[in-house]
């Protein structure tokens, strides 16, 4: 019995060892999947890679604009008297020269009488002082009259002719004030409501105008463009090209264009220092009166043609600086963060300034789950807007 109880202890001991230098020899089984595992290495993740290169872009400029009218002019008696006859239909269109008012004229047709009654009298003063005149003029020379005689009759005769030119200035005038009381249109467009009535009392240097009439074919678009801007319109506009055309954006969200393109006139040759802005002003045909006085829309300048580096919006991030960051696919299919520096969108495009090259692949879809220095699986990113069309083509 005791030597049963030597024997057990001593298998178990051996046992024990044996198991030890198995294990510490061969490894474990966990040990053995482990060691395994990066021998046969991780699938490569796959993703979808846009080639950029320099494309044909169309330089535009969208900015805030407000409608003005082409001509506006503010109609206004010249002479006092009661409105006795509107001559017009309010909001109508109207032609220039076209009457609008008639002011009551009956002392206006007084005073032009009265004015070429005194015309007459002063001419039929000449005959005789003419005659008297030249009467002098022979008697003068026989001595049978002084010579003062001769310059009193002579200064009388010219002053019967300042007379009758003083008479025919107040005939004149007499006339312009009875013209004055038929009030026309300064222009042609379209007239607003009247702000007078028959049997009001205007006067010549009244403050409130009687309407105002308002051309709106074409009209101005006046807009603010930043200061820092301001060369690059000055650059399209010296490389020979005759106008920069301007496209109006209307209806909510600024997303219908007007049907009719306008093109940059003019453009303020100073800054304003308190909005660091200058003023552009386009004319845009208006022909339907669709385009109404002090409308905001929004226009589009186009600045012409060049090249440029373009990277979807999407295939970038915001990094937590403000930087923009792609990921690009490099030597052995290797996945590489990259720093790029963006100028303006081009549709749903960002252009690049600098840190791409034409021929470099960014990845567009499945950089979520990409590591620095992976290896991925590339295959060519078709856009929606090519998917669509390859099925129409279809």
């Amino acid at each position: 019995m005791k030597k049963s109880l030597i024997i057990i202890p001593a298998l178990l001991v051996v046992a024990c060892g044996a198991a030890y230098y198995f294990y510490t020899q061969q490894g474990s089984p966990a040990k053995e999947a482990s060691a395994m595992a990066p021998a046969a290495g991780a699938p490569a993740q796959a993703v979808s890679v846009l080639e950029v290169s320099e494309q044909e872009i169309s330089k535009t400029r969208s900015l805030p604009g407000r409608i003005s009218a082409f001509r506006q002019s503010q109609v206004r008696p010249q002479v006092n008297g009661i409105i006795t006859e509107r001559l017009f239909e309010e909001g109508a269109n109207v032609e220039k020269g076209q009457q609008l008012y008639q002011i009551d004229d009956a002392r206006f047709k007084a005073a032009l009488s009265s004015a070429e009654a005194d015309l007459r009298s002063a001419q039929s003063m000449i005959g005789s002082v003419k005659a008297k005149s030249e009467r002098y003029n022979k008697l003068v020379k026989i001595d049978a009259v002084s010579r003062q005689e001769f310059d009193d009759a002579k200064a009388q005769l010219d002053q019967a002719y300042a007379s009758v030119a003083v008479a025919k200035a107040a005939v004149d005038v007499a006339k312009v004030n009875l013209g004055y009381t038929k009030v026309y249109a300064p222009i042609s467009g379209r007239i607003g409501r009247s702000l007078v009535t028959e049997g009001a009392l205007v006067t010549a240097n009244q403050a409130q105008s009687l309407s105002v009439i308002t051309q709106l074919d074409p009209v101005y678009v006046d807009m603010q463009q930043p200061s820092s801007e301001a060369m690059l319109l000055q650059q399209s506009m010296l490389d020979g090209r005759d106008e920069v055309p301007v496209t109006v954006m209307l209806g909510e969200g600024n997303q219908i264009a007007y049907p009719h393109e306008g093109s940059l006139k003019f453009s303020e040759v100073t800054i304003d220092e308190t909005t660091g802005s200058i003023t552009l002003r386009a004319t845009v045909p208006n022909p339907d009166n669709v385009l109404m006085s002090g409308l905001f829309v929004r226009a589009s300048l186009d600045m012409g043609k060049t090249t440029a580096v373009l990277v979807p919006q999407r295939a970038t991030t915001r990094n937590p600086d403000g930087s923009i960051g792609v990921w690009v696919v490099g030597d052995n299919n290797k996945a590489e963060q990259r720093i790029i520096k963006v100028g303006d969108a081009y549709e749903d495009q960002w252009i690049v300034k600098s840190g791409l090259k034409p021929g470099e692949s960014v990845i567009v879809e499945g950089y979520q789950k990409v590591q620095p220095g992976a290896e991925v699986s590339p295959s060519p990113w078709k856009s929606k807007n090519a998917t669509n069309e390859d099925a129409r083509s279809e």
